[in-house]
């Protein structure tokens, strides 16, 4: 493998045998078990652990058994589509998703593409998230590779090179779907856009001419939605406090964060793989200048997120309510329209703030996706 990458790419299955013994030997490790396996004795399932030797028997052996059980509890129903359309033609896909979680938006396609007997794919995470020996080795023996947040302009370069290099690598070479969310951080207004910064990244490992460099990535849209947003308190609280001041994150917010969305009630989930970006879209994009080009694309990837957004009575209940109307009353009942309204209520006076505010707020990540769709 190219030493450039060794900062941030995934471990290979010659380093899992070490990884697998620290992670065992971590004094977190029992905690995880017992929390998610408490049926499993530690010492007797250490043994079992210690006998996985690849990347592809720790994601079977260890990462599929911990997202179902992830799945079981926390969503009532997970429906997915577009699956078995992939790798027909024997290339990977740069997945492009919209992101509400920070760790299932991605598990939960690794899954769906592992029970339907598909490689998985490699997974971007942020260096802020990968601090910690256990979290490093979990993540590395679990396909991630780390983009570097921060520093100034040169470094901040160098590293979209370096991750943009790395991921065409993985794709052309290594023959390895990526995964990337389409903005840096969550969407946490529920108004899910694809950030043009991220569209210039994938571009800075070419000197292809625009069509030819991003048709290579097979550039493929995901759309995830969740009846109940991941950490949908969480991200009320955080845009109240942001619309008045600059937002400072508490220490460990980012694992409360994690471990909310892993233990909150999702209701259903659904997530769909679109088509990909065809060669006719982006050569109609190159048709504008500069930067146009990166906007015309992000619109299309845009329109297929919505497009494959699916809108549950969540949606339809905080639009109305957010409007004061009853446009889209036959989408929901009444019992369904009081037990959202008892969950809002008892969510946001848990929130320090005015509270008509934090109602509005809370609302609109429920309501933007449908008038997204609608657009």
């Amino acid at each position: 493998m190219n030493s450039r990458f060794e900062d941030i790419r995934p471990y290979n299955d010659s380093e899992v045998p070490l990884a697998i013994k620290r992670l065992v030997n971590n004094e977190y490790f029992p905690i995880i078990i017992k929390t998610l396996f408490p049926e499993k004795k530690i010492e007797s399932y250490k043994k079992e652990i210690l006998q996985i030797q690849t990347i592809k028997q720790f994601q079977a052996d260890f990462m599929y058994p911990i997202i179902n059980k992830i799945v079981d509890y926390s969503i009532k129903e997970l429906t997915y589509s577009g699956i078995k359309e992939l790798y027909l033609d024997n290339r990977r896909n740069m997945f492009i998703s919209n992101h509400r979680d920070i760790t299932l938006d991605s598990a939960l396609l690794n899954i769906k593409l592992h029970q339907n007997q598909l490689d998985t794919c490699e997974i971007t995470f942020g260096s802020n998230l990968m601090k910690g020996e256990i979290v490093i080795d979990i993540g590395k023996m679990n396909k991630m590779f780390r983009i570097i947040r921060g520093g100034n302009i040169r470094d901040f370069y160098k590293n979209s090179m370096d991750v943009s290099s790395y991921m065409r690598y993985a794709i052309q070479e290594k023959k390895q779907s990526v995964w990337i969310a389409q903005r840096n951080g969550r969407t946490k207004n529920g108004d899910d856009k694809t950030e043009m910064a991220v569209l210039k990244m994938f571009s800075l490992s070419s000197q292809k001419p625009f069509v030819d460099n991003l048709l290579e990535l097979n550039i493929t849209p995901i759309s995830i939605s969740y009846q109940y947003e991941p950490c949908d308190f969480l991200k009320t609280a955080e845009l109240y406090v942001s619309s008045y001041q600059k937002y400072e994150k508490a220490p460990n917010e980012d694992l409360n964060s994690i471990l909310t969305g892993i233990q909150q009630y999702k209701g259903k989930v659904h997530f769909a793989v679109t088509e990909p970006i065809t060669k006719a879209e982006l050569e109609y994009c190159d048709s504008f200048e500069k930067n146009e080009k990166f906007l015309q694309l992000a619109k299309i990837i845009d329109k297929r997120i919505y497009k494959n957004y699916q809108l549950f009575n969540t949606n339809y209940i905080a639009h109305d309510l957010l409007n004061k109307s009853y446009r889209y009353e036959a989408f929901y009942n009444p019992k369904e329209k009081a037990e959202f309204q008892d969950y809002m209520h008892q969510g946001l006076k848990e929130i320090e703030g005015e509270y008509l505010e934090l109602e509005n707020i809370f609302l609109k990540i429920y309501a933007n996706p449908v008038d997204n769709i609608h657009k």
